[in-house]
């Protein structure tokens, strides 16, 4: 009777356990960074200087190509942060800034590449949305 009640416990706690929540989803991407989607972040980000030299789309990942002066690439932190608003238009449009946190006092032009996963900017009954990367004068299309 016994050996009955300790089964009976075990079977419950091992029920209990198996319950449990899953971890919470954890995105990969094969791109260097996520697009921030946060309209206070857009309004209020400050960017060093620095001039977009090229772009390429590959999949979902935009990579991007900015110059800039500095002593060393290595040391700056790019984010692309989306305001959080679309256009309404056909396509429909987002609206991004480009933040380049740059504290180096050199007088040398560098480069550097990142790129950004875009398949957060993806919008429901869409299959391309339009990109303005405030400073950029070039429009670009994302296709999903």
């Amino acid at each position: 009777m016994k050996n009955s009640k300790v089964f009976s416990v075990l079977a419950l706690c091992l029920l209990i356990f198996n319950f449990q929540c899953d971890e919470d989803e954890v995105i990969y991407s094969d791109c260097d960074a996520l697009v921030i989607i946060d309209n206070t972040a857009y309004e209020n980000s400050e960017s060093a200087n620095y001039s977009i030299l090229n772009y390429e789309l590959e999949g979902d990942c935009l990579n991007i190509e900015v110059s800039s002066s500095g002593c060393n690439a290595d040391t700056w932190q790019l984010s692309l942060i989306d305001s959080g608003s679309v256009g309404e238009s056909f396509p429909p449009q987002r609206y991004l800034k480009l933040e380049l946190f740059n504290n180096e006092a050199c007088l040398a032009v560098l480069t550097k590449s990142q790129s950004f996963d875009l398949s957060s900017l993806s919008i429901e009954g869409a299959t391309e949305v339009v990109l303005n990367i405030e400073g950029f004068e070039e429009s670009i299309n994302y296709t999903y």
